[in-house]
């Protein structure tokens, strides 16, 4: 499946344009790849179960694609989604402040993402709410489907991904937004969470109970673990000497990776097993996202989501 890298959508500077034409580009590939079956009448239309009445199949369309699709009304469609994603300083990796314009990092990737999966939510005619966490709960709309709410939405959306000064330290406490935002959300719906997971290291436990939290009155609830893999995760970097800056408290270390890769290894190894135990003992859906590649790998778990909780 083709995927949309980043670089091909900087020349837009409407975020819900650019969302638009990310969504097009992904459902275009749709049709390319093993998936075809989720054409571009999804948002009109589900899979045909077995045993189900055969009264509502979309005879039509089963000559277009030979696959069955039950006719769906719009009350169907009501899907009802949070969108939750962490601002905190460590977000805002890799920063260049030299390049303000053109920050590939963590933030801008979750913001873009968040925006593709608004517009196809606004597309099937389902409710979407953001959250906004850091140091505490920074933005809370619950889920709506109106107009003024998705205006708002892109409006937050972009305010994320605008340059922010590196003197500026936030850092990174999940545990009570998460718990706070479970305690709002009453009707079964999506969780989405954007996050490094960075705070996990010195509160596991507690993190782990938030996310838990959030899967009460029987909501689903997919975690993005978002990194840049070549730097974060395989530790890839030139045999000389660096200076790493923790983003959110500002601590500097001078030293040659090559001097601690393996510890380095060791210990994200065991913090990447931790968090998708635990994920997948509470049934959430852990998927790691790589800033460095399309969008694809965010959309595609989100449909394929969305199309079981019908």
């Amino acid at each position: 499946m083709n995927s949309i890298p980043i670089q091909q959508i900087r020349q837009f500077s409407q975020l819900e344009f650019i969302a638009r034409q990310v969504v097009e580009g992904f459902i275009t590939g749709l049709h390319k790849s093993p998936f075809h079956g989720f054409s571009v009448e999804f948002a009109e239309h589900r899979l045909y179960n077995k045993g189900e009445s055969t009264k509502h199949i979309d005879w039509k369309l089963y000559g277009r694609s030979d696959k069955l699709f039950i006719k769906r009304y719009e009350e169907e469609t009501n899907l009802r989604c949070q969108i939750i994603i962490d601002n905190s300083s460590s977000m805002y990796f890799p920063l260049d402040e030299k390049k303000q314009k053109e920050q590939k990092n963590k933030i801008t990737f979750s913001a873009y993402c968040a925006a593709a999966i608004t517009e196809l939510l606004k597309r099937q005619r389902d409710a979407v709410g953001l959250s906004v966490f850091a140091e505490k709960l920074e933005l809370h709309s619950p889920a709506r489907s109106s107009p003024a709410q998705l205006k708002m939405i892109f409006h937050e959306l972009d305010k994320l991904i605008q340059y922010r000064p590196p003197n500026d330290k936030r850092k990174t406490f999940a545990v009570e937004a998460l718990h706070q935002i479970a305690e709002t959300i009453h009707k079964r719906s999506l969780v989405i969470i954007f996050s490094d997971m960075m705070d996990a290291h010195n509160q596991s436990g507690e993190l782990f109970s938030a996310l838990q939290h959030l899967r009460h009155n029987k909501h689903e609830v997919v975690l993005f673990h978002v990194a840049d893999k070549t730097k974060e995760i395989d530790f890839n970097f030139d045999n000389r000497p660096y200076r790493f800056i923790d983003m959110e408290t500002g601590e500097e270390l001078k030293v040659n990776p090559a001097e601690i890769k393996e510890h380095y290894l060791e210990s994200m190894n065991r913090f990447e097993r931790d968090l998708k135990l635990h994920c997948s003992q509470y049934r959430i859906d852990f998927i790691e996202a790589d800033i460095n590649r399309g969008f694809d790998q965010v959309l595609l778990p989100y449909l394929l989501k969305r199309t079981r909780m019908n």
